[in-house]
């Protein structure tokens, strides 16, 4: 089936559940927008891009930041993260203190909150300002210079920030941050504040579809390394849910609770979906079914 043949399909398949579940209303800027928006992109290994819908408009890629912040801290220094996170799913929400006592300051995993705070401070110590070498990473494999963060989000999530301020605090008293607290908690608020389209991080995500190697032909991460971030995006990439996600889509996921979803068939191509009702444990209703109709459709699954 051509693909733009194929999105159109999907767009009709999910048309009732747009609108379905309710937006992130923890956080203020992301409580207004409407739960109607949806939008498919498709970015192939060679950079061509199909999407429908509102594909090309920006939205807060919240969680989903954290696949971009986890490749370039294992760029730099693959073996010096995983003495600090772990790589097992976490079976609890996202911004659990409960699981970060019981393992004294090591979170489950680089996706949860913890974890992704941990590997912030570790891009921290790497590069000094991790959301500005995040931000022109994104800019130049999306091949948009105007991808910026939403200061309204990052001053409403920064206001609303008492769990992740209780966490980064907890793991520092473990010895598991090496910048100060509050340097870290703004470099991972700004992160998740960046403004993307489907159009954009469908871009972005290519290079874990092409084992590693970025826009310009230059290698990223190893074939090894792409394989085991597309690994942890499967099993813990959708918070609580990972199981119900690799069952129903059966690809790499990576969802955020502005609505996204990053998703990667490896040696294929990236796909990013966006539609801000989520369902209970945060990953967009209409965005999970799409993926779900696209690999039954083309039979472009891992399993």
């Amino acid at each position: 089936m051509e693909l733009n043949q194929l999105l159109g399909r999907i767009v009709d398949e999910v048309a009732p559940l747009r609108g379905s579940g309710v937006v992130a209303d923890y956080i203020p800027a992301l409580a207004r927008v409407d739960p109607a928006h949806f939008g498919i992109a498709i970015a192939d290994r060679e950079g061509r891009v199909h999407g429908t819908g509102d594909w090309q408009m920006p939205f807060s890629v919240q969680s989903i930041s954290k696949v971009f912040t986890l490749a370039l801290v294992l760029a730099g220094s693959d073996e010096a993260l995983w003495r600090r996170v772990g790589r097992e799913p976490s079976g609890n929400a996202f911004n659990s203190l409960i699981q970060l006592e019981h393992e004294r300051g090591i979170p489950r995993n680089p996706f949860i909150n913890a974890g992704a705070l941990t590997v912030t401070d570790e891009l921290i110590s790497q590069v000094g300002d991790a959301s500005g070498e995040l931000l022109a990473f994104l800019r130049t494999e999306s091949g948009n210079p105007d991808l910026r963060v939403d200061a309204e989000v990052s001053a409403s999530e920064a206001s609303h920030a008492d769990r992740n301020l209780a966490l980064t605090h907890f793991m520092a008293s473990y010895g598991n941050m090496r910048n100060p607290v509050g340097t870290v908690l703004d470099q991972y608020v700004r992160q998740c504040s960046i403004e993307m389209s489907c159009r954009d991080l469908a871009l972005a995500g290519r290079f874990l579809a092409a084992h590693g190697v970025r826009r310009d032909g230059s290698e990223l991460l190893t074939r090894r390394q792409a394989k085991r971030v597309n690994a942890i995006m499967l099993t813990c990439g959708t918070y609580d849910a990972a199981g119900d996600f690799a069952y129903r889509v059966g690809i790499p996921g990576k969802s955020g609770v502005g609505g996204g979803i990053l998703a990667i068939v490896p040696g294929r191509c990236a796909i990013a979906v966006w539609s801000p009702g989520l369902d209970a444990r945060g990953n967009s209703v209409a965005g999970v079914a799409a993926l779900d109709h696209f690999t039954t459709l083309t039979g472009w699954s891992i399993f």
